[in-house]
């Protein structure tokens, strides 16, 4: 505070008669902005040089801190792996320079001298720059360094032998380890990552099931075919809403022309093969739309996404799910052992186990109860439910034949 009230006097001794002599070498008529441009002029020229050589020599910065950059003077050394000052010579940040002083280094006493001007200087609690505290510890350390006999005669040793610093301490010159990540992070990301992964999973394998059942419906494939009741029932809904978008279409048409005569069409001169690729390639977006909002479980897992199978979600269920299963199993078991017949529980949990979820899920409750009845658990009975479903899907004809020659087979093997 005392060196700005210094330099400010030091100013005004200096600026004003300068001020006063080009005011008075002034023509009378000379206007009043002129004057005050002159001015601002003179005291941005001066007052930088007059608080440089105010007492304490330096500008003070709004901040607190100092105008100089003090790490400029503190030179450089061979210390990557900052066992010493770091990138810093020991001695020039204290304010020595080996080069100059001879045959006659600083003692100890000398060295404390300058260490305790400069850390008054640099003491966070005395000195609000930003960089101040990074400065003071390194004075600190540059203290500690040369003080100490031991260390100051290695740092001497080593300040010209980088090979030899580099054989004791390695280097780090070309490779840093970066800042190690936070690991819940980390597993945050991974399981982020992992849910978005079965979340598109699960819309591909639903959307695999839905592109056979929108093939079926467009193309009108019969049940031997490879259709079904559903892909039919959806072909029949959206022909009738094909139908009314023609209508539509037609009755728009219509008025538009305002009651003129319509202008003579052409007839479509089409085979019967693109009339019906034509129709199919307009059903097919119809189809899809019909499928998408309303197939949204085709039973077996093939869904569309939901929440429920995000990764996440799955491992916080998967404890749940083993503590059921476990429970399930002990109890089966001690039901085995006493001897008890099978419950409706465990018969329906027995043939959901041997016929698979797909399957499962796919019958309907009729069959689903017919499944329970025949004992699927048991290998062979498993194989003749199977082989029959095939025969199911074939015509009545078919069906008849293959009983008869089942029947055939069962007299042979009697």
């Amino acid at each position: 505070m005392k060196a700005l009230t210094l330099g400010w006097q030091a100013i005004r001794a200096k600026v004003t008669p300068k001020v006063g002599n080009i005011v008075g070498a002034m023509a009378p008529e000379a206007s009043v902005p002129m004057l005050l441009l002159l001015l601002t002029l003179t005291i941005f020229v001066h007052v930088p040089l007059v608080l440089a050589n105010a007492p304490g020599g330096k500008f003070a910065t709004a901040d607190g801190g100092d105008n100089d950059d003090p790490e400029s003077q503190w030179g450089s050394f061979y210390d990557p792996q900052s066992v010493f000052c770091g990138d810093y010579d020991c001695y020039k940040i204290l304010g020595f320079d080996h080069e100059t002083w001879g045959s006659s280094p600083p003692d100890t006493k000398l060295i404390t001298k300058n260490y305790r001007s400069m850390s008054r200087q640099w003491h966070p609690d005395k000195n609000r720059g930003r960089r101040a505290k990074e400065r003071f510890v390194k004075i600190n350390r540059a203290y500690e360094i040369l003080t100490k006999k031991e260390t100051r005669t290695e740092y001497d040793y080593l300040r010209d032998r980088p090979d030899e610093y580099y054989l004791k301490y390695g280097s780090n010159v070309l490779y840093k380890y970066a800042p190690q990540s936070d690991t819940s992070f980390v597993i945050l990301i991974l399981l982020a990552v992992a849910s978005a992964f079965t979340w598109v999973a699960q819309q591909q394998k639903w959307q695999s099931v839905a592109n056979r059942l929108i093939k079926a419906s467009v193309e009108g494939l019969g049940s031997k075919e490879g259709g079904t009741d559903e892909s039919l029932d959806i072909r029949e809904r959206a022909l009738l809403r094909l139908n009314e978008m023609r209508e539509k279409k037609i009755e728009e048409s219509e008025s538009k022309a305002n009651g003129t005569l319509p202008s003579p069409r052409k007839k479509d001169r089409l085979t019967n093969k693109e009339r019906k690729q034509k129709e199919m390639d307009e059903l097919h977006p119809i189809v899809a739309q019909l499928v998408k909002k309303e197939m949204l479980d085709f039973g077996g897992g093939y869904h569309q996404p939901t929440w429920r199978d995000l990764l996440l979600v799955k491992l916080l269920k998967l404890p749940l799910t083993l503590v059921q299963t476990s429970f399930w199993q002990a109890k089966y078991g001690i039901r085995r052992l006493r001897g008890l017949e099978l419950n409706s529980d465990e018969r329906e949990r027995l043939t959901y186990r041997a016929v698979g979820e797909v399957a499962w899920h796919a019958a309907s409750d009729e069959d689903r109860e017919e499944m329970v009845t025949k004992d699927l658990w048991v290998t062979k009975n498993l194989e003749d439910w199977k082989e029959w479903s095939e025969v199911r899907k074939l015509g009545p004809g078919y069906q008849k034949r293959y009983g008869r020659w089942k029947k055939k087979q069962g007299s042979k093997v009697e």
